[in-house]
């Protein structure tokens, strides 16, 4: 059975950090496209980052450009999301998700999800 679990969430006050970690198993997933979606309320769900198998290419949401990191470890399966200098519309459920494709924006292009990890930034 394919898992995708996402750790590292919680409450953060703006300009601090935290990163979330996203661990597969199931299948390797060191061939597969990894990406970080959002979802605040009330909101549909939002690309962040997305990181291809080799981590050549990267995408970064502007918003969140210069302020979050994407990066993963094959060997783990697992893939990060470093977040600095947050700030309070960065607070939402953060998904992790895995494509067989390129890195992409959109969500119809994963093909795995996590259930998510509740971030919140506090002013």
């Amino acid at each position: 059975q394919v898992q995708l679990v996402e750790s590292g969430g919680g409450l953060v006050q703006a300009g601090g950090s935290l990163r979330l970690s996203c661990a597969a198993s199931g299948r390797t997933f060191s061939r597969d496209t990894m990406g970080w979606f959002r979802q605040a309320p009330g909101k549909e769900r939002e690309f962040v980052a997305a990181i291809s198998w080799s981590s050549a290419n990267i995408l970064y949401t502007d918003s969140v450009k210069g302020r979050f990191t994407i990066s993963r470890d094959n060997a783990k399966n697992t893939v990060y999301l470093r977040m600095n200098i947050v700030i309070p519309e960065d607070t939402a459920v953060y998904y992790c998700a895995a494509s067989h494709g390129g890195p992409s924006v959109r969500r119809a292009d994963y093909d795995y999800w996590g259930q998510g990890t509740q971030v919140t930034v506090s002013s």
